[in-house]
């Protein structure tokens, strides 16, 4: 499964011609925050801006230069009141560029640099289906494991693979801010990382949320190890474990998957 970003840089490097509408900056109330975008094309629409008669209206004017009408290049103001059919009180500023086959390496950093990093650890089914799922939301994601051959041989832009032996020696290279999920294919490796993370967490303080797969028989066994490699209880509560949303029980990984990316989406926006 490809995210938004890759569904663009695949239609703009197949020689297709778009317009970008970009939420440039919001006041009040508005449907989407100020960064996100859609691309329209002639019969299509890749992302959107927050529907409703706001992204009617912008894709009917991109699609006009599009067709040849007058080019966009300042920003619009789009009054969210009874002129416009919609209720939410704000008003919405928009701009539009024009972008074709050119733009596509460009697009690539500028549309993924706002992303935030998380770093999965383990190429299971679990972590497989989270993957797939993290490269639809805000999130940049460095896939690693130490075994050769186990990630598939298309992913996402949002995904960048790493073969790490030891797996853990990884941790001390991630970005600052990284979001850390440990879900590797055994016990061992898994408590080499953790220990790695709360290293990390000791000297640096910059992980603001360390998830370990398993249950709290695991954990309650992890502890143990940890306190007796000298690790406190305060440092120790940096680990999430089990890990996702409580309440989701089920054991699928594609439930899994979904639980965890939605803690991980409650760490970020309350963070």
């Amino acid at each position: 499964m490809n995210g938004l970003v890759d569904t663009l840089l695949a239609r703009l490097a197949a020689g297709e011609q778009g317009v970008l509408v970009r939420v440039h900056a919001t006041q009040g109330s508005a449907p989407r925050e100020a960064g996100t975008w859609m691309a329209v094309w002639d019969e299509e629409l890749t992302g959107t801006i927050g529907g409703g008669q706001l992204e009617f209206q912008a894709t009917q004017e991109a699609r006009s230069w599009l067709a040849g009408g007058a080019a966009i290049e300042e920003v619009r103001r789009y009054p969210l009141g009874p002129s416009l059919g919609q209720c939410c009180g704000g008003v919405v500023f928009l701009a539009y560029q024009r972008i074709g086959p050119e733009h596509v390496a460009a697009l690539r950093a500028e549309l993924t640099a706002h992303l935030k990093p998380v770093a999965l650890f383990g190429g299971g089914h679990v972590g497989a289906a989270l993957a797939r799922l993290l490269s639809t939301l805000p999130f940049s994601v460095r896939w690693i494991d130490s075994r050769d051959g186990v990630f598939p041989p298309q992913l996402p832009v949002q995904i960048e693979t790493e073969h790490s032996e030891p797996v853990q020696d990884a941790v001390a290279q991630l970005a600052t801010g990284s979001r850390v999920l440990i879900m590797s294919f055994s016990h061992a490796e898994d408590l080499d990382i953790v220990i790695a993370c709360l290293k990390r967490q000791r000297e640096r303080g910059d992980l603001p949320y360390i998830g370990l797969i398993g249950s709290k028989t695991k954990w309650a066994t992890f502890r143990h190890r940890l306190e007796a490699r000298g690790f406190t209880e305060a440092e120790m509560n940096h680990i999430t474990c089990p890990i996702g949303v409580p309440g989701i029980t089920g054991k699928e990984p594609e439930v899994i998957a979904v639980a965890v990316a939605g803690q991980l989406l409650q760490n970020l926006y309350q963070g």
